[in-house]
């Protein structure tokens, strides 16, 4: 197994990226902060079994862009999250020197949740985004070819524990109050 095969539960990067958002996220921490780690790592994973490793610069935009591609969910309380993920991500960029990432991010968040192949600026970071999310948000339905025993041991260090749950039930919610658009963060 290479090293971006290992499974890792504490990444400092992530951990410090997470900690301003622990009370915003509040109960649905544990199963939001496992996601992440999740999808970032099977992101990372992705590209290592094409044989092409990540810069650490491309690791770090993965990370930043996991931690705020669903932050909209508790920062405006709603299941249509992508474009209010957006602003915290690039408020991070801002505080921190990074307003060269912003694209990049902005669309690994805004395209995070398409359902074809992402075609477009930055197109290798970002529709490695989207197969990364999609390996964790279809709960491992879709692989992209990695191996069963690593995706069974990161569901194992990484328990759900309760995200997609809260998803389902958020859902609900909003389906009852908008029929017509239930999925407002799926995009064709």
């Amino acid at each position: 197994m290479s090293a971006c095969m290992k499974v890792e539960t504490h990444i400092p990067f992530l951990e410090a990226l997470f900690e301003p958002w622990r009370t915003v996220i509040g109960e649905d921490y544990a199963g939001y902060r496992n996601h992440v780690y999740r999808m970032v790592q099977f992101t990372w994973a992705i590209k290592d079994q094409q044989g092409q490793p990540l810069t650490e610069d491309d690791k770090k935009k993965i990370m930043i862009a996991g931690v705020f591609h669903d932050i909209g969910i508790w920062v405006d309380n709603t299941l249509d999250y992508l474009e209010p993920s957006v602003p915290p991500a690039m408020q991070y960029l801002q505080d921190n020197q990074l307003e060269d990432w912003c694209d990049e991010i902005r669309l690994m968040i805004t395209e995070h949740h398409k359902l074809r192949q992402y075609n477009g600026e930055h197109q290798g970071i970002v529709e490695l985004f989207r197969k990364g999310d999609l390996v964790d948000f279809s709960l491992t339905a879709i692989t992209f070819n990695l191996p069963k025993h690593y995706i069974k041991e990161m569901k194992s260090a990484l328990p759900n524990a309760g995200f997609h749950l809260g998803l389902l039930k958020k859902g609900l919610k909003w389906f009852l109050r908008h029929p017509i658009n239930p999925v407002p963060m799926m995009k064709w």
